[in-house]
């Protein structure tokens, strides 16, 4: 593959704002002067290859230079076509990053164990929750893994011992409803119990914002500053959330200015 960073999100429910976080995450990478390649595993939906076309168009129409990745939508019908494509991809990148669909799909479990970032992007409730584990109703304790956890935990396994590579396995918390604290904290709970048995790491997401969805349309992010125009203080917070959440994914982004001037203060 030429040895970039894979990050692979995944997360077989939809509706957990995996593209989303993908894709921010991504132009974040092109915007520390990173060489990023994306695939879009979602031939029907196609979101991450929207948000991408959308990004071009504005950046064509506006006359600027917008830092968006290289992006590409597999259509393929075998595991060979998506190597293939991937190898295309992932010449001389600095990172690849993979966007899966929201269901049970064979192409994003063949390429979820070749990840060096696993993310699983979730919801705040015990909907989501249900994906990696399951809790007792009373106690709200973690009684087992679920299919997906145990799948993972032992693709991860396999690839340490069969390459040395451990994958770093990050759920992503996002939409934290801060005005029920009862269920925050029992879903914390729960995650912290359960990451002490599979061994991923918990960070914050991002929470449920309008300018999110009001930004597809010209595939800007919080990131593209002077673009924006007048930003609310909401709007503040929301890029703050979205700086605090790619650093929480400790990256190689390695030092400089241009990661100060990302990951700083709002």
């Amino acid at each position: 593959m030429g040895n970039p960073h894979l990050i692979v999100f995944a997360n077989e429910k939809g509706g957990t704002g995996k593209s989303t976080t993908a894709v921010h995450t991504a132009i974040a990478l092109s915007s520390l002067g990173h060489d990023v390649a994306m695939i879009d595993l979602d031939p029907r939906q196609r979101t991450v290859t929207r948000y991408m076309e959308n990004r071009r168009e504005t950046a064509r129409r506006r006359g600027i230079t917008l830092p968006t990745p290289t992006f590409g939508v597999f259509t393929g019908d075998s595991i060979a076509a998506l190597d293939d494509q991937v190898v295309e991809l992932a010449q001389g990148r600095d990172f690849l990053v993979v966007d899966t669909p929201g269901r049970d799909d064979v192409f994003a479990r063949h390429i979820a164990p070749h990840a060096n970032t696993l993310v699983t992007p979730m919801n705040d409730s015990f909907v989501d929750f249900d994906l990696i584990g399951q809790v007792d109703p009373e106690t709200f304790k973690v009684r087992r893994l679920s299919f997906y956890s145990e799948l993972i935990f032992e693709t991860r396994k396999t690839r340490a011992k069969v390459d040395g590579v451990s994958i770093d396995w990050v759920v992503l918390r996002n939409r934290v409803q801060h005005q029920d604290a009862r269920n925050k904290k029992r879903v914390g709970d729960a995650l912290m119990e359960l990451s002490r048995r599979v061994g991923f790491r918990v960070i914050p997401g991002l929470s449920e914002r309008v300018i999110f969805r009001e930004l597809f349309p010209s595939g800007l992010t919080l990131l593209d500053k002077g673009q924006l125009g007048d930003l609310g203080v909401s709007h503040i917070a929301a890029r703050q959330e979205l700086r605090e959440m790619v650093s929480g994914l400790a990256l190689p982004v390695g030092e400089g200015a241009k990661a100060t001037d990302l990951l700083g203060a709002a």
